[in-house]
C-alpha cells in the first residue's frame, strides 16, 4: 500500500491509521503527512545544521553571485593589505609565494610567431625580442622588462588576487596593483572599481590616483579607463584566477588559509620564546623568615630586577636571562624545570600546517621546505609531477589573460606604423598568428627522461617541434643552431685536413672526419678502415 493511499483514506484498500495531530511547540498543528515527511531523509545532510554541521555565516539567503561575499568593499581592500603584511613579515609565506612563482614563470615564456611567411615571422620575432628585453620600450616607468612583468603579474595574482595591465598609446605597459583599482564613491553597475554591463562584460576599470609619497592623505580621485577601444580591441588586461563565472575581481590565495598561516607564525614565535626560557640557567633558593626585619635581604642578582609586594611580603624578582638567580619568599621552596622543547609532536604538526599552506599555492611539502629528506626520490618525483599540473593551468591562464592580449595589441600598433605589414595582411596573411610556449621544467631523471623523448621520436609518437615546445624551446631554432654548429665544425675540419695533407705528403692522407667526431644517431655504428688495406684484401679475394 502506498503512503498517500492511507493518508487520503481510500476505502478500496486498508488505510494506515490516522491519528489526531497534536499541537506543535510553535502553536501550529502538524498533520500526519508532515510528520511522515519529517521522517523521510530525502535531502542532503549538509542542509541540516547539527553539532556535526556547523552554521556558516555570511551566506546569501537565496543564493548570490561571487561578488556577494565582498559586498562590503572596504573588507576586500583590507584583505589585500593583510595578505601583503603576511608576505612581508611572516617567515614562510613570502618565500612560499616566491617558490610558486619561480616554478610557474621560470625564465619566461617564449613567443613562436606563426603567420605563414618565414620572413614576416622572423621580422616580428626580432621586433618582439627587442621590445620585450628593453625596459625603456616595455615599461612606462622604464624599470622592468617583459619578463619582469611576467613575474610581477603572477605574484600579484597569487598574493593580491589580481592585477591589471594598461596598454598605453605610447606602446608601454603600465601595471596597476589591486588596491589601485577602485572607484571614488558609488557608481551604477560598478563594483570594486570595475564597471560591467548586464552580461558582466567589463566596460571600464576605475584607477585611483597614485600618491607619489606615502605621507599624502588617504583621499583620492579615480579615473575610468575604457577596456575596449572604438573597434572593440582590448586595452586593459585583467589577470586573475576566477573560481566562478560571476566573479568580478580576484581573491588572494591566502583567503582560505589566512587564519591557519597566522596561527602557524604565532606558534613558531611562542616556541622560540619557550626555548629561550628553558635555555636559561636558574638557581632557586629560599630563605628563613626574619620577624624583626621589615625588608627582604639585599642580594645582588645577575640581571635587571624589580620588587614585588604580595600578601607574604616584598621580594625581588630577577629578569629572565642566562645565569639568573631568583630569591624566593621566606619559607618558600621553588623548583626549576627543563622540559623537552620542542617536543616530537611539534615537528609533525608543523609539517601538517606547512602542507596545508603549500597545497593552496600548488606546492608539495618537499618544495615548500626545499628539503628532499621528507621523502624518497619516487615520492619527490610523484609530488612534483602532480604540482606541475597546477603550474600548467596557471601558465595557460597567464597566457590567455596577459601574453596573448599584449601580443595582439603590439601587432596592431605595428600595423599602423609599418606599410609592409599592412600589405602582407591585405594579401591574406594572418599577421596575428602566434603561439606562446610556456617554460618547461627540467628533467628530474635526465637519462631516463631523455631516453623517453628519443623513444617517442623514433616511434612517431610526437614531432620534434611539439617535443621541444613541451620543453619550452622551438624546434626551428634548435635545428638552425645544429646546422650552423655542424657546418662550422665541418668547414674547420676540412680546412685543417687540407693544411695537414699539404704539409705532409705521404701515402696516408688525413680525412677531415678523423679531426672531428660528430654525434651519430642512436643505434647507428660506423667503422673507419684504411683504404689501402681494403684494396689489398679485395685483391687477395680476387686472386691477384
Amino acid at each position: 500500500m502506498g503512503l498517500f493511499d492511507g493518508l487520503f483514506g481510500r476505502k478500496s484498500k486498508p488505510a494506515i491509521p490516522v491519528y489526531k495531530a497534536k499541537p506543535s511547540t510553535n502553536g501550529h498543528a502538524k498533520t500526519n503527512m508532515t510528520k511522515q515527511f519529517d521522517k523521510i531523509r530525502a535531502d542532503y545532510d549538509m542542509s541540516r545544521e547539527s553539532r556535526f554541521v556547523r552554521r556558516r555565516t555570511g551566506l546569501a539567503p537565496q543564493g548570490g553571485s561571487a561578488d556577494y561575499h565582498y559586498r562590503v568593499e572596504a573588507a576586500y581592500y583590507r584583505d589585500i593589505e593583510k595578505a601583503r603584511d603576511m608576505d612581508r613579515n611572516d617567515c614562510i609565506i613570502g618565500s612560499t609565494v616566491d617558490r610558486a612563482v619561480a616554478n610557474i614563470v621560470q625564465d619566461g615564456f617564449s613567443l613562436d610567431v606563426k603567420t605563414g611567411d618565414s620572413k614576416v615571422d622572423a621580422d616580428l620575432k626580432a621586433y618582439w625580442s627587442d621590445y620585450a628585453s628593453d625596459p625603456q620600450q616595455c615599461d612606462i616607468a622604464g624599470e622592468f622588462s617583459f619578463h619582469d612583468h611576467e613575474h610581477h603579474v603572477m605574484r600579484s595574482m597569487l598574493l593580491d588576487g589580481d592585477i591589471a595591465a594598461l596598454a598605453l598609446e605610447s606602446g608601454h605597459l603600465q601595471l596597476v596593483e589591486a588596491h589601485a583599482i577602485q572607484q571614488h564613491g558609488r557608481m551604477e553597475n560598478t563594483f570594486l572599481g570595475v564597471t560591467v554591463d548586464k552580461f558582466r562584460r567589463r566596460k571600464a576599470f576605475h584607477i585611483r590616483t597614485d600618491p607619489m609619497s606615502p605621507y599624502q592623505g588617504t583621499d583620492f580621485q579615480s579615473e575610468p579607463v575604457q577596456v575596449y577601444d572604438s573597434e572593440g580591441n582590448r586595452l586593459v588586461f585583467h589577470v586573475y584566477n576566477p573560481k566562478r563565472v560571476t566573479q568580478t575581481r580576484g581573491v588572494t590565495a591566502f583567503a582560505p588559509i589566512f587564519a591557519l598561516s597566522g596561527m602557524f607564525e604565532d606558534i613558531q614565535f611562542a616556541k622560540l620564546v619557550q626555548q629561550q626560557v628553558v635555555s636559561c640557567f636558574a638557581v632557586f633558593r629560599s630563605q628563613a623568615f626574619d620577624p624583626a626585619g621589615d625588608a627582604p635581604p639585599s642580594i645582588a642578582g645577575y640581571g635587571e630586577s624589580s620588587a614585588e609586594t604580595t600578601a607574604a611580603g616584598t621580594r625581588y624578582i630577577e629578569g629572565i636571562s642566562p645565569g639568573m638567580e631568583i630569591v624566593g619568599a621566606p619559607g618558600e621552596t621553588l623548583e626549576g624545570f627543563s622540559p623537552n622543547v620542542p617536543n616530537a609532536e611539534f615537528f609533525q604538526h608543523s609539517r601538517l600546517m606547512l602542507q596545508m599552506i603549500g597545497v593552496n599555492l600548488g606546492l608539495p611539502l618537499c618544495l615548500v621546505l626545499m628539503d628532499g629528506s621528507e621523502t624518497n626520490f619516487s615520492g619527490w618525483r610523484g609530488a612534483v609531477d602532480e604540482a606541475r599540473k597546477g603550474w600548467k593551468c596557471n601558465q595557460i591562464n597567464l597566457i590567455q589573460r596577459f601574453h596573448t592580449p599584449v601580443w595582439q595589441w603590439k601587432v596592431r600598433q605595428l600595423l599602423e606604423a609599418d606599410p609592409a605589414l599592412r600589405a602582407a595582411q591585405a594579401s591574406g596573411l594572418n599577421v596575428f598568428g602566434h603561439k606562446w610556449n610556456p617554460p618547461a621544467w627540467r628533467y628530474i631523471e635526465p637519462v631516463n627522461d631523455a631516453q623517453g623523448d628519443a623513444l617517442r621520436i623514433q616511434n612517431a609518437l610526437t614531432s620534434p617541434r611539439r617535443l621541444h615546445a613541451e620543453r619550452g624551446a622551438e624546434w626551428s631554432e634548435i635545428a638552425s643552431e645544429m646546422i650552423d654548429d655542424n657546418a662550422l665544425a665541418i668547414v674547420n675540419a676540412k680546412r685543417a685536413a687540407i693544411t695537414i695533407n699539404q704539409q705532409l705528403v705521404d701515402n696516408a692522407p688525413v680525412h677531415w672526419r678523423e679531426l672531428i667526431s660528430l654525434p651519430m644517431p642512436s643505434g647507428l655504428q660506423m667503422t673507419l678502415q684504411d683504404p689501402e688495406l681494403i684494396d689489398t684484401q679485395r685483391g687477395k679475394e680476387n686472386g691477384e
